[in-house]
């Protein structure tokens, strides 16, 4: 993607030059039924500290009309290229720029996204400008620091609606022009247009009064529950605007179901884009229900931090992004009326498994990474940035204080709103209400990468009471590749103490909270106490370590991991013992074993959908391949037991029921979907609807039971933009070359797919138990990867280098072709690091197979 990058250097440069006072961006959007391009008018005012100098604006389009820069014409042909647009001969003071282009409609999730609507033959129009993106619709200044106001005009075809980061206007003439919005970034300008549905309410707080609207495609609305949604969001105002002590920053509070949307959610300034999958049209757990109120909130939580107060430059990323985590799930555990108060369990299981998992790749980084240019901040989006960010913000309110914490987080509102920051103004503002020193804390925790064990050292005497108890630290050698030396850390840290009950459950006696720091930190606390059944490290999670059980410890939870009465002591149990598998401390099979005897106590059904997708990805790629089959058949056999005890129509029944589709095998089990789908036969309480239809579809064409007959009858059952995507994904996973290679070639050779159904090509071609049908591609991939790199948006390039990367391949000589195509194909940075986090999952989980094949066979 040459010419496109910009480097901090370059940013810093223009940002000393450059003060931006406003946009006027002038849209004709009237031919997008038609698609092609658009006409862009662009006029920025600006300040320049220095006459005489020059600089650059950033502007990617096909062409580029007329560049006027303080009424004197430049010639495009001169001034435009590399997607910048060079500005000679700047005056000292004010500057007035005027730039027309032409700019091109995207199906790749970038710029200015058009969908059209398989059902109403509609065109669906919505921005995305987050990193660099906006410079695809109008010219514009591409950084954060270099803030100004943004007052659109768009011009649209009759009946069609237009919404905006300003409320939205009156048309006159099927032209809709906006009021200025306040100083804001580039990034979080938005624009949505099309024939929508929409539903409006308000909220009403302290003599306030803040419109709400929700949108989606007429297709999606008979399924659109807004109810449920302005209750989220009316608890997320609630909360945030008293802990923050900040009123809601803008004018009004729309959200928009968008389709083909790359992330979960966009931060727009009051106008959120979230992908419209969250719109469900068939029944789903109540697990999805907590995971789309999350990414509401964490949106909301955006227009303080990020939107009123925006970092200076990308390596900051990280605060915009863990603040918005961690207020967004402790928001729904303390909101009054709140349907998760448990959401720290789901934080506990799902957001650090994923950061674990990241800080383990050899690409790990601190959360105050060095972002050099747009390439690095590109690949950032990642673990680290929000996940292990976020419970080092939990960790960092354990230290200070709640209290203590909040107070800071309103002094940096009110000091920096509309303005920019560093980290280090968050810092000092939360020293000077906790009065504690945070800078010893913020080197270790912020500024280096790796993550610390935590294990118990237990002694005790012949009656079983406690003689001597510590808590050593150990910070293991970071990945081979990462740059830094791993460190220990401060760590706050509580110790619960859990005993059986006469009813058989696990239950806390006692609790001691402290400072863990250094490598052996003492617990004269509990000496001389009798040693209870189970002593958990880091319980209530408040800091962020691996953490291991001691011995005896371990024995009871692995009889008994089901029986703690409170879900979060079992979800830091059940992500130990994920961690220990993928660190092959835990064999497969032994895993297995450990899930089997606890899942059918969980009642949490967020951390049961997690086991159901840690245990296929532990018996695909982590157990010895020679007992791999039985273990599958052993698990599948589990998923249809646990499926037909499931109570009718319960979260846990569908779930359940998901899961023995994924891995159904036998004949009897095959032939079990199929007679679920005609219904011929039911299990009670179990609606096969839409969603459920194409996962047993799915799975009967991967098996070969289903071609392109079926494909195209199911299809015809649901001719949606999700149908199109199902079927694509089932086309892409039937077993066979011919398949394949239409999959391969649909996605490689030619780059006319939109971004969604990219993806889903994608998850039907990689099937794990089609490891020899798909064995070619792995030459053929390292041979196409750098030219679809180079040549494909972002986007595009990342789904086809992570999803087409040969990871079911476990075996030597698949890590031999990666490191001689790293070797020798001078990647850029960022296709490095993308390469590199793959070959890591092959090298952890052949030592994962091997462990599996030195334990002992149950």
């Amino acid at each position: 993607m040459p010419g496109t990058n910009l480097t901090r250097e370059e940013a810093q440069q223009r940002a000393e030059l450059l003060t931006v006072d406003s946009y006027e961006i002038d849209l004709d959007l009237s031919g997008a039924q038609g698609g092609g391009t658009y006409r862009s008018v662009t006029t920025v005012r600006f300040d320049v500290a220095r006459g005489g100098t020059e600089s650059f604006i950033d502007l990617v389009a096909p062409t580029v009309h007329e560049v006027v820069l303080n009424g004197d014409p430049l010639d495009p042909a001169e001034v435009f290229k590399d997607s910048r647009i060079a500005l000679p001969g700047l005056l000292e003071g004010p500057n007035v720029l005027r730039v027309v282009a032409d700019c091109a409609y995207t199906n790749t999730g970038e710029g200015l996204h058009r969908f059209v609507d398989p059902v109403d033959e509609q065109a669906y129009l919505y921005t995305q400008f987050e990193v660099p993106d906006a410079r695809r619709v109008f010219a514009s200044f591409e950084q954060p620091d270099l803030k100004a106001t943004f007052k659109f005009t768009v011009k649209a075809p009759e009946g069609w609606t237009v919404i905006s980061n300003s409320p939205t206007p009156e048309p006159k003439d099927n032209v809709w022009s906006f009021a200025p919005t306040p100083r804001i970034s580039t990034y979080i300008t938005a624009l949505i247009a099309g024939p929508y549905h929409s539903v409006h309410s308000v909220y009403e707080k302290d003599g306030r009064s803040v419109p709400l609207g929700i949108y989606c495609r007429p297709s999606l609305a008979e399924f659109l529950d807004a109810d449920a949604i302005f209750e989220v969001t009316r608890q997320g105002f609630d909360w945030f605007q008293e802990k923050f002590d900040y009123a809601y920053p803008f004018e009004k509070y729309d959200q928009l179901f968008v389709p083909e949307f790359n992330a979960g959610a966009m931060e727009n300034a009051g106008a959120v884009t979230i992908r419209d999958q969250y719109v469900f049209r068939s029944k789903v757990t109540d697990a999805a229900y907590e995971v789309r109120a999350e990414t509401i909130l964490h949106e909301l939580a955006h227009m303080w931090f990020g939107d009123l107060v925006t970092m200076e430059w990308w390596n900051d990323l990280w605060l915009n992004e863990s603040f918005a985590t961690y207020t967004s799930i402790a928001c729904q555990a303390a909101a009054p009326g709140s349907r998760w108060p448990h959401s720290w369990t789901t934080f506990a299981n799902s957001m650090k498994t994923w950061a674990y998992r990241q800080d383990q790749l050899p690409s790990t980084h601190p959360i105050m990474a060095d972002i050099r240019d747009l390439d690095d901040v590109l690949v950032n989006f990642d673990g680290i940035t929000y996940a292990k960010g976020a419970s080092v913000l939990k960790q960092l309110v354990a230290y200070v204080g709640e209290d203590e914490f909040f107070k800071g987080v309103q002094a940096y509102f009110k000091r920096h709103a509309f303005g920019n920051t560093r980290l280090s103004d968050l810092l000092g503002a939360l020293e000077e209400t906790s009065g504690r020193d945070l800078k010893t804390w913020s080197k270790k925790w912020l500024e280096t990468a790796g993550i610390n064990i935590l294990r118990p050292e237990v002694e005790t005497d012949a009656d079983g009471v406690i003689t001597s108890f510590a808590v050593r630290q150990e910070a293991p050698a970071l990945p081979a590749g990462a740059k830094g030396e791993p460190v220990l850390r401060p760590h706050r840290i509580a110790i619960g103490l859990y005993d059986l009950s006469d009813a058989g459950k696990l239950v806390r006696t006692d609790r001691i909270e402290l400072d863990v720091d250094g490598e052996l930190t003492a617990v004269p606390q509990l000496t001389g106490r009798r040693r209870p059944a189970v002593v958990l490290l880091n319980d209530d999670d408040l800091s962020y370590a691996k953490v291991r059980l001691d011995e005896r410890s371990l024995a009871v939870v692995t009889e008994h991991l089901g029986d703690f009465t409170e879900s979060l002591p079992r979800a830091l149990c059940w992500a130990s013992a994920w961690d220990m598998t993928r660190d092959a401390e835990l064999a497969t099979r032994d895993y297995l074993s450990l899930v089997l005897s606890g899942i059918g106590k969980e009642s949490d059904i967020g951390v049961v959908q997690s086991l159901h997708r840690q245990v296929k990805l532990a018996i695909d790629l982590y157990a010895d391949p020679s007992a791999r089959e039985a273990l599958l058949t052993r698990w599948t056999d589990a998923t249809l037991a646990h499926l037909r005890a499931a109570e009718a129509g319960s979260d846990h029944q569908l779930a359940w029921a998901r899961a023995f589709a994924a891995t159904a095998r036998t004949p009897e089990q095959l032939d079990l979907l199929e007679a679920l789908l005609d219904g011929t036969q039911t299990i009670e309480g179990l609606a096969v609807d839409t969603e459920l239809r194409w996962a047993f579809v799915e799975r009967l064409a991967a098996v070969g039971r289903y071609d392109e007959t079926e494909i195209a009858a199911e299809y015809e059952r649901d001719r949606t933009a999700a149908g199109e995507r199902h079927a694509a994904t089932a086309r892409a996973a039937r077993p066979t070359p011919e398949a394949k290679a239409e999959a391969w070639a649909s996605v490689v050779d030619s780059d006319k797919l939109p971004n969604a159904v990219q993806e889903a090509v994608i998850g039907g071609f990689v099937q794990t138990d089609q490891r020899e049908l798909l064995a070619p591609y792995t030459d053929r991939y390292f041979e196409v990867l750098k030219d679809v790199w180079a040549s494909r948006s972002h986007e595009m390039a990342q789904q086809i280098a992570v999803g087409l990367y040969p990871a079911v391949q476990v075996s030597e000589d698949t890590l031999a072709k990666t490191d001689t195509w790293l070797s020798t194909a001078d990647p850029t940075a960022a296709l490095r690091r993308l390469v590199s986090e793959s070959r890591a999952g092959i090298e952890r989980a052949l030592r994962a197979q091997a462990a599996d094949a030195a334990a002992t066979s149950h």
